[in-house]
């Protein structure tokens, strides 16, 4: 059986660039689509609204950053003040989301596809959305 559900957008957020995926219309894989690079918040938030008005958003799903020991970490308040611009901005419900190890599981898989140099910088951040977006639909289902 399969179920149909509006897709969840995943964004890792960094100072410089944030990186963007998004679920398949059953809710059961993440694809990386974009990193936008952008420093501003203001625009920032504009231009994913732009990138992802095609598809029918249900959730946003956010990287949160924790320490080991599960706190938020350093990046968090940045973190806070972007998930509520942007659900204000768009309406669309946030999810903080822990993203612990994204980056380096990003980076096994850059490292396992022989991804290097250039290319490897503009597409660490959207990998790393879709391994937040992937760990966080598979929580949801093992809930279930």
């Amino acid at each position: 059986m399969v179920i149909i559900v509006g897709r969840l957008i995943g964004i890792d957020y960094g100072d410089a660039r944030t990186g963007i995926a998004v679920s398949d219309p059953t809710g059961l894989l993440a694809v990386a689509v974009v990193t936008i690079h952008e420093k501003n918040i203001d625009i920032l938030v504009k231009e994913i609204a732009d990138t992802i008005e095609k598809y029918e958003t249900d959730e946003f799903v956010v990287g949160y950053p924790k320490d080991m020991m599960g706190n938020p970490g350093p990046r968090a308040v940045k973190t806070e003040r972007f998930a509520k611009k942007l659900q204000r901005e768009t309406n669309i419900p946030v999810v903080l989301f822990d993203e612990r190890y994204s980056t380096q599981t990003a980076l096994q898989y850059l490292n396992a596809t022989d991804t290097r140099g250039k290319k490897r910088k503009n597409i660490l951040d959207t990998v790393s959305a879709a391994i937040i977006l992937q760990d966080y639909m598979d929580m949801k289902k093992n809930l279930k």
